[in-house]
């Protein structure tokens, strides 16, 4: 090997090399922490149980979504999870067993909420392990 392939061969790693590794670092844990809800006044909300949004969804219809998309998720988990919808966010209550479980009911529910925030105050609970 000549050492201007090796040289190629060590730039091309010296640019992947951060770009593969120092994806991990993008995904930061979602925890009640990281997210706060937004206070909205009553002047700033509509009446009754729907909010203001580009797709006019209510609160009602938004909370259903998400709840279904939970549901409906093979490999979660929901039966203790409870969905409400405040001030225009959704916001996630109950238990989890494990961080990928909290993740993934964060990105399922973001998933569902399009472009609602999506509040976290799931705790993980664990079973089984003394």
């Amino acid at each position: 090997m000549s050492i201007s392939s090796k040289k190629l061969i060590l730039v091309m790693i010296a640019q992947l090399g951060p770009a593969i590794y120092g994806l991990a670092g993008f995904a930061a844990p979602a925890s009640a922490q990281n997210v706060a809800v937004a206070a909205v006044s009553q002047s700033d909300s509509t009446a009754g149980s729907t909010t203001q949004s580009a797709d006019s969804v209510t609160d009602d219809e938004l909370r259903t979504r998400v709840r279904t998309a939970l549901h409906s998720d093979p490999y979660f988990y929901d039966q203790h999870v409870s969905v409400s919808v405040e001030n225009g966010a959704v916001v996630l209550r109950g238990f989890v067993f494990s961080d990928g479980d909290l993740q993934d009911a964060m990105r399922i529910a973001g998933h569902a909420a399009q472009h609602r925030t999506v509040v976290d105050y799931l705790s993980i609970e664990k079973v089984g392990r003394h």
